[in-house]
């Protein structure tokens, strides 16, 4: 799908992955950028970063009827969206016993919970005109089990599921679904610091794989970088050698860390 000419929702787009992807599909030539996030102030100053093609909707993503009613407005205003990046996600690096419960709620409310009330309020209207695409930005960490993201990984694993399988369920009505998984990428939450520089993502090559998913119809997933895709046969393939390296990750100190909003 070429984005120009086209309406864009993107969540979590105060800041971060998804303010970057905002920008890059408004340069991309999307006509309508629709940016959701729950602080407004935030919103307000990427949407006029943007200029007149972006519109700030402040809402809880964590609310179904927050969400349910937003819906409706946006579709009265503006259509349903042609492209939708569910990136909104907040959490935290740390062990199970370091992890309240309302933390541990609050980190699968978002992105998953989030994700699949944006995408149940819209789908319907992709489906009744029989195309559209839905991007939900996951992580490597849904797709690799690492010590100190037990409740920030089950997250993303259920994101990345959750793609998948809507993948199978819309492909043949028009509707694409893909999962972008991107690896370390620094941001307001998730400084990276120590980090060697060659290992952390900028915003806008995120951004960019986003655009080009859409742009190429890219599905149902695609790992930033790429490069890491073939780890995840390494795990299916070899099993006890996969373990051993996290094992080894463990031993040499990995502590739980501040994780990404987004």
């Amino acid at each position: 799908m070429n984005p120009r000419g086209k309406t864009a929702l993107i969540t979590g787009a105060s800041s971060g992955i998804g303010a970057a992807t905002a920008r890059a599909l408004a340069e991309a030539g999307a006509a309508r950028v629709l940016l959701l996030a729950r602080r407004a102030g935030e919103l307000e100053r990427v949407a006029a970063s943007i200029g007149p093609a972006a519109t700030a909707y402040p809402v809880d993503l964590s609310s179904a009827s927050a969400v349910d009613q937003l819906a409706q407005r946006i579709n009265r205003e503006a259509g349903t969206p042609d492209i939708i990046v569910n990136n909104a996600g907040a959490g935290q690096w740390k062990f199970v016993d370091e992890t309240s419960p309302d933390e541990a709620v609050q980190m699968m409310a978002v992105p998953y919970f989030a994700a699949f009330y944006v995408t149940h309020a819209f789908l319907p209207g992709m489906l009744k005109r029989g195309h559209g695409h839905i991007v939900n930005v996951a992580s490597l960490a849904g797709r690799f089990a690492t010590p100190g993201a037990s409740v920030y990984g089950a997250s993303k694993h259920a994101v990345v599921a959750f793609s998948e399988s809507l993948f199978y369920e819309v492909e043949d009505q028009g509707v694409l679904v893909t999962a972008v998984n991107p690896g370390f990428v620094r941001t307001e939450s998730f400084p990276l610091v120590g980090m060697n520089p060659r290992m952390i993502l900028t915003l806008e090559r995120v951004a960019d794989a986003v655009v080009r998913v859409v742009r190429d119809d890219i599905a149902p997933e695609l790992s930033v970088p790429r490069y890491i895709s073939p780890l995840q046969a390494f795990r299916v393939l070899t099993p006890p050698l996969y373990r051993w390296g996290v094992r080894k990750g463990r031993d040499m100190g990995l502590k739980g860390t501040e994780a990404a909003d987004g």
